[in-house]
């Protein structure tokens, strides 16, 4: 697992990844914005029922909020795309094949893609 990373700041980053503003978050939660502001800055955590809708949410598990696990979505998930899109076992077979250094340059470039794209939308 990564280091420095909490259940806060887990939260914080999906909404910002997903260009949510918290007032927006706070909405589709059905909660006041100060409460989703608390759980990004762990003056409390959500009750599990507010877990579970976050994680549906940003389409990740309550493990992955919880810091528990770095995989964001569950093999369920994963296996649809591996029989959706042959060409999804193909990259990850590539990726199994390369070396940690290119593995780290090819992460650099998939965060640095995903970040353009948010800030295009």
């Amino acid at each position: 697992m990564q280091d420095k990373r909490s259940i806060g700041s887990t939260i914080a980053r999906l909404r910002m990844e997903t260009g949510l503003k918290q007032n927006k978050l706070s909405t589709i939660l059905s909660m006041s914005p100060s409460n989703v502001s608390n759980y990004e800055h762990e003056v409390y955590w959500p009750d599990l029922g507010t877990l579970c809708k976050i994680a549906d949410l940003f389409h990740v598990t309550t493990d992955y909020l919880l810091c528990r696990t770095d995989l964001r979505y569950s093999p369920e998930v994963l296996e649809k795309y591996f029989s959706a899109d042959p060409s999804f076992c193909s990259i990850l077979n590539t990726l199994l094949a390369l070396d940690m250094a290119s593995l780290d340059a090819v992460a650099r470039y998939a965060d640095f893609l995903k970040y353009s794209q948010v800030r295009s939308s």
